[in-house]
C-alpha cells in the first residue's frame, strides 16, 4: 500500500517541482488540494471542505500570495486550516510547511506572523545550525512576511531578515522554497502581476530566470536531500504537542 502525501495548495500556481519528485521517488502518492481557484484569486475568502488529514502519512502546506495573519481577508479557510494542522501535528502526522505553509505552522503551534521589514526575493545562502538537515543553499526566497518561532520550537536556520527553518516535534517549517525550478518560476511570473511584483523589489526578471535555470540541477539535489532528511529524521521524531 502506497503512502499518501497531502499537498495543500493555497493558490492555483503551487506546483511542487523537485519536492513532488522527491516524495514520489520514495513511494508517496501525492494528493493535491486546491483552496483558492484561479477565478477567486481576487476574492480569496472562500469556504472549503478540507479532506480528513488523519488519512495522510504526510501533510505539505504550500506557499500563498496572502498573509498568514490576514484573518479578515482569508479567515474562512485560514482559521479552519490552522486548527486542523494543529490537530494533525498533535496527532503525530509529519508536516512540512513551505513559506506561507511554514508561517501557518508557526502560528498554529503558538508563534506569530507579521510583515517583514523588507522582502527576500531571489537566491540566497542562509545560516544553518544543522547543515545535515538544512543546508546553507542557495535557496529560493519569495516572501514579504516572517514568523516568530512557536514556544518549544528549535530554530534551525535564519537569514538577516527572517527565521528560515524551525523544527517542533514532527513539523518542519521552511521560509524558503525548495520546490522551485524553472517551470515553477514561470508559473509564478505568469500569475497576474507576477513580473511587476518581482521588479518592484528591484529584481531583474531575466536575471532571475537565468539564475534559476543555472541553479536547477543543484536545487533538485538539495530539495531531494531535504525531503529525505525530513522523512528519516523529523517525521520519526518524538511528538511535541502545541
Amino acid at each position: 500500500m502506497s503512502k499518501r502525501a497531502l499537498f495543500i495548495e493555497h493558490d492555483y500556481v503551487s506546483l511542487g517541482g523537485p519536492v513532488w519528485r522527491a516524495f514520489e521517488k520514495r513511494g508517496y502518492e501525492i494528493e493535491r488540494f486546491l483552496i483558492v481557484p484561479k477565478d477567486k484569486f481576487y476574492e480569496p475568502n472562500v469556504v472549503v471542505e478540507f479532506p480528513d488529514f488523519n488519512k495522510f502519512d504526510v501533510i505539505v502546506p504550500m506557499g500563498a500570495p496572502y498573509g498568514a495573519y490576514e484573518d479578515a481577508r482569508i479567515g474562512n479557510w485560514l482559521l479552519p486550516e490552522i486548527e486542523k494542522l494543529r490537530n494533525a501535528h498533535n496527532a503525530g502526522i509529519p508536516i512540512l510547511g513551505i513559506c506561507f505553509g511554514g508561517q501557518v505552522m508557526a502560528r498554529a503551534l503558538g508563534g506569530s506572523v507579521a510583515r517583514s521589514p523588507k522582502a527576500e526575493l531571489g537566491w540566497y545562502e542562509i545560516e544553518s545550525d544543522d547543515p545535515s538537515l538544512i543546508s546553507k543553499g542557495p535557496w529560493f526566497e519569495y516572501h514579504w512576511d516572517r514568523w516568530q518561532n512557536p514556544p518549544g520550537a528549535i530554530e534551525i536556520a535564519r537569514s538577516s531578515i527572517a527565521t528560515q527553518a524551525f523544527v517542533m516535534g514532527r513539523t518542519l517549517g521552511l521560509q524558503f522554497h525548495p520546490e522551485i525550478d524553472p517551470e515553477v518560476l514561470e508559473e509564478w511570473l505568469a500569475m497576474d502581476g507576477g513580473c511587476a511584483e518581482v521588479e518592484s523589489e528591484g529584481v531583474d526578471v531575466e536575471e532571475l530566470r537565468a539564475r534559476t535555470k543555472a541553479e536547477a540541477a543543484g536545487s533538485e539535489v538539495r530539495a531531494d536531500d531535504l525531503v529525505e532528511k525530513f522523512l528519516t529524521r523529523v517525521a520519526n521524531s518524538q511528538i511535541v504537542s502545541a
